[in-house]
């Protein structure tokens, strides 16, 4: 494992945002468990930033603040929250609690993406309410500087979302779009997420996403299963990725190890 340098510069959200919004490439990690010490961990390994899964993780308000807590104690990454819902309160209680960004599941319309765009931002411009318990340590707590420093992602995971994706990219304020790839598996016809009968035609769909975020002038992310997917991406086009994940690496490196020991297991 990497130990990080104590005397390197610690991340800040305005700078990882300001990269998203020149479209940099940048690597994240997708935990799901509510293991503050194995996120910090995590955090120190140098990955751009490391995302707290707040809709399918098993972590509640309580984990999002610890996760958040444990990255920024990693000192190596910035937080990101994927939020459970598209609504002020979710996505206010996670930048609240310190996210740099958040990740914001099933924007299906341009009017979903100017909703979540409004919940993470300040009035006049949102509706974010005002009450940063702790993202004053770490983003802002001036609204303006908060509004400069949070990213807003909207997911591209349904038909109605990649039907939609050329003009959701072009919301004022959105920062960029993030591809589902079991939903939007699904969402062009697969049986199961990964379906290999679709091929072809998810292929097409994460064109067409690329194109319209290179076109807006947005960033392009996607979830992928480890490092090399996510180097294929990067190379594709995708100007972020996320490896994913704690609970899946983990559950793999233990069948690993049973079976380095001779041991065969029903995994």
């Amino acid at each position: 494992m990497t130990t990080p340098d104590p005397n390197a510069t610690r991340p800040t959200a305005r700078a990882f945002v300001d990269r998203l919004r020149r479209r940099d490439r940048a690597l994240g990690y997708w935990v799901v468990l509510d293991s503050p010490v194995s996120t910090e961990r995590i955090a120190r390994l140098g990955y751009d930033y490391v995302c707290v899964d707040a809709q399918h993780g098993l972590v509640e308000y309580a984990g999002i603040l610890r996760g958040l807590t444990a990255i920024d104690a990693g000192g190596g990454s910035v937080g990101l929250v994927r939020v459970g819902a598209n609504d002020p309160y979710h996505i206010g209680q996670a930048l609240d609690a310190g996210a740099a960004g958040v990740i914001v599941p099933l924007v299906d319309s341009v009017d979903d993406a100017v909703a979540a765009v409004a919940s993470a931002t300040y009035p006049p411009h949102g509706v974010r309410s005002y009450g940063p318990m702790r993202s004053a340590l770490r983003v802002g707590p001036l609204p303006a500087e908060a509004n400069a420093s949070v990213a807003c992602l909207a997911m591209i995971e349904t038909a109605a979302g990649l039907a939609n994706v050329e003009r959701i990219c072009t919301v004022p304020g959105l920062t960029g779009v993030y591809v589902g790839p079991s939903d939007l598996c699904l969402a062009v016809g697969g049986a199961y997420p990964g379906d290999p009968e679709v091929t072809d035609v998810f292929e097409a769909a994460l064109a067409r996403i690329r194109r319209a975020a290179a076109d807006a002038g947005v960033a392009a992310g996607i979830h992928t299963a480890g490092g090399h997917d996510a180097a294929n991406r990067l190379a594709e086009g995708f100007t972020f990725a996320t490896v994913s994940s704690d609970l899946v690496h983990l559950e793999r490196a233990a069948a690993d190890h049973l079976r380095a020991a001779g041991i065969g297991g029903p995994v």
